[in-house]
């Protein structure tokens, strides 16, 4: 008995270190991706390495060809970019309906939650983050380049976003992993477009090295990563990140 209540209590101090440990807002978030994501790292649609100084993030514009296209201050600064953006998944709650995002950070629980998970927070050059805004992704096979050597395309009147190869399959795993926790509606054209892009870029040595640091923040991976879960078309999402515990 002593036994069991010794191995009982130990497993509930561990389980409170592990919920203790994972981010309660976005600027909690956003320390310990840096954390997560340093030393070693590069932007991440633009592959440019990252000096940083404190708390703030500096592209080296010039080692991997950036050219700035309109923005040169945010160009010059990383940013921590929803891969999903707070504009997916917060119009999809009530909060946003009331009042945007500023009411969803002040209401709803679960909204800072998502806003707050590190597996869908990458660092972005400031410049691309604002660009890619809240576009959806897709393919832009006629758009120019339009940042230099950084491989990204947008088109502003359709309110599409292309991301270079090398992080499609990133931003697939992203969007399920969202989807599945927080009951997120992907479309069909989605679902087919990120399905694509899972099995042109597989899960990578780096990918599956940063889904494991950013376990030991969160208490559990990315399945879509880990391959526990795979998705279908027509997969029905769990939603079990819509169980808030107070």
């Amino acid at each position: 008995m002593k036994l069991f209540s010794f191995v009982g209590s130990s497993l509930l101090l561990l389980l409170s270190v592990v919920i203790q440990a994972a981010p309660a807002n976005f600027d909690q978030a956003k320390k310990l991706a840096q954390l997560i994501h340093a030393p070693g790292t590069s932007s991440f649609y633009c592959d440019c390495p990252i000096r940083w100084q404190g708390n703030k993030g500096i592209p080296d514009l010039k080692s991997c060809g950036y050219q700035v296209r309109k923005n040169g201050p945010r160009a010059n600064r990383i940013e921590w970019e929803h891969v999903v953006p707070a504009h997916h998944f917060g119009h999809q709650r009530q909060c946003w309906q009331n009042g945007g995002r500023k009411n969803c950070v002040k209401t709803d629980s679960v909204f800072r939650m998502m806003e707050a998970d590190l597996y869908n927070l990458v660092p972005a050059i400031g410049e691309v983050n604002g660009d890619r805004s809240n576009y959806r992704f897709g393919v832009l096979p006629a758009a120019p380049v339009q940042h230099g050597a950084c491989p990204v395309k947008v088109d502003f009147k359709q309110r599409v976003f292309e991301p270079p190869m090398q992080v499609r399959g990133d931003i697939a795993r992203t969007y399920f992993y969202m989807a599945d926790k927080y009951n997120l509606t992907l479309s069909r054209a989605q679902q087919q477009l990120f399905m694509a892009w899972h099995k042109q870029d597989p899960v990578s040595a780096a990918e599956l090295q940063l889904n494991q640091r950013t376990r030991q923040h969160m208490g559990h991976d990315n399945p879509f990563i880990s391959g526990n879960r795979e998705w279908q078309l027509g997969y029905r999402p769990t939603g079990y990140g819509l169980v808030v515990s107070y």
